[in-house]
């Protein structure tokens, strides 16, 4: 789908495909599929990406400070090292996301299976005391 094709009743599709380094601060990607896409070193902070499909995502480096992943997909994402403070993963689905080396310790967690992920020790405690395992 092209650009001009695009309409707002419609998800995006920008599965397999590339945006490292991008500015896309405050996108509106909800619903989107972005499986495989890769958004390593991208400015994604206050993006919108709840309902997202982000299955194999990359986003190495990237800043998602203050983003919506509400419900979103993140299964076999990678964030190694993303920005992910004041975010909000409220229903996602982590399963063997790769979280290791964020910054995430003050972000909204409730009702993510984050205990499925792969994350730095340090934030698995935090997370533990403030959301802990059902």
């Amino acid at each position: 789908m092209s650009d001009t094709e695009d309409t707002n009743d419609e998800p995006k599709d920008w599965s397999f495909t590339s945006h490292v380094g991008e500015d896309l601060r405050g996108v509106d990607l909800s619903g989107a599929d972005l499986r495989r896409a890769v958004f390593d070193g991208a400015d994604l902070e206050g993006a919108d990406l709840s309902g997202a499909d982000l299955r194999k995502a990359s986003f190495k480096r990237a800043n998602l400070m203050k983003a919506a992943f509400d419900d979103a997909d993140m299964r076999d994402a990678i964030f190694v090292k993303a920005r992910m403070n004041l975010s909000n993963f409220q229903g996602t689905k982590l399963d063997r996301a790769d979280l290791r080396g964020i910054r995430g310790k003050y972000a909204i967690w409730r009702s993510a299976n984050w205990w499925d992920a792969r994350m730095d020790d340090s934030l698995r405690k935090a997370l533990e005391k403030k959301w802990p395992k059902p």
